[in-house]
């Protein structure tokens, strides 16, 4: 493995699970599996450990499952001593899981199903990684409905977004790319970065998924299309 190889680490109670994903992920270019482990509680400590760089982690284990192993995972004190971020895509046998948007609200980057292909988990594997959400807007959206059905005030700090950032934030929260919302706001990608670098500290969030979740909580979500 080498420095720039994305770092997995698989969690599942089923060992025969964990074996074939690892075959998986090995075969990839660019990734390589790290660790195993077969509960949540031994999924937050090889995270400290082994510092992945993407968790697959199932979210339904015996004595630790996969939505409080995400929390504590995302621990504001735990992701304040780490040199490097962490991303968690959960895997689950049912689509549009509540138990999924849980654990999305607790800092996971989205979910697979079970019976996900090769191909499709490599992308997502690789989505993650680079800060996005492997779940359509369209999903997203279903996910949380019955999570926010009273979304609540934003908060003050939502106030202090720019006129160009909260452009930014409507259409990151629609989930455009970069490329796309540089087109939209007719700006180049990397001052559209630079916005979306200044909502995460404005609002004091991880990620792209986390504006997502914010928007949706507070009920900031736009239709329309790009």
């Amino acid at each position: 493995m080498t420095e720039t190889e994305i770092r997995v680490l698989l969690v599942d109670d089923q060992d025969l699970f964990r074996e074939g994903v690892k075959v998986i992920v090995d075969a990839q270019p660019g990734m390589s599996v790290v660790g195993s482990a077969a509960d949540g509680v031994e999924a937050v400590q090889l995270v400290e450990d082994l510092e992945p760089d993407v968790v697959l982690m199932d979210i339904r284990m015996p004595e630790m499952d996969g939505v409080e192993a995400t929390r504590q995972i995302f621990a504001p004190e735990r992701v304040a001593a780490r040199s490097r971020p962490v991303r968690v895509v959960v895997l689950t046998t049912f689509n549009l899981d509540d138990r999924a948007a849980t654990a999305i609200r607790h800092g996971a980057s989205g979910f697979l199903l079970k019976d996900t292909t090769p191909v499709q988990l490599r992308d997502a594997i690789r989505t993650v990684h680079s800060g996005n959400a492997v779940l359509a807007p369209n999903d997203l959206s279903t996910l949380f409905a019955a999570q926010f059905q009273a979304p609540v005030a934003a908060p003050a700090a939502y106030s202090g977004l720019t006129d160009k950032e909260r452009d930014v934030f409507d259409a990151v929260a629609r989930g455009l790319s970069n490329t796309e919302i540089a087109g939209l706001v007719f700006a180049s990608e990397s001052t559209v970065k630079t916005h979306v670098g200044a909502i995460l500290r404005k609002l004091a969030l991880r990620d792209r998924v986390q504006i997502v979740v914010f928007a949706h909580e507070h009920g900031l979500v736009r239709g329309g299309g790009e």
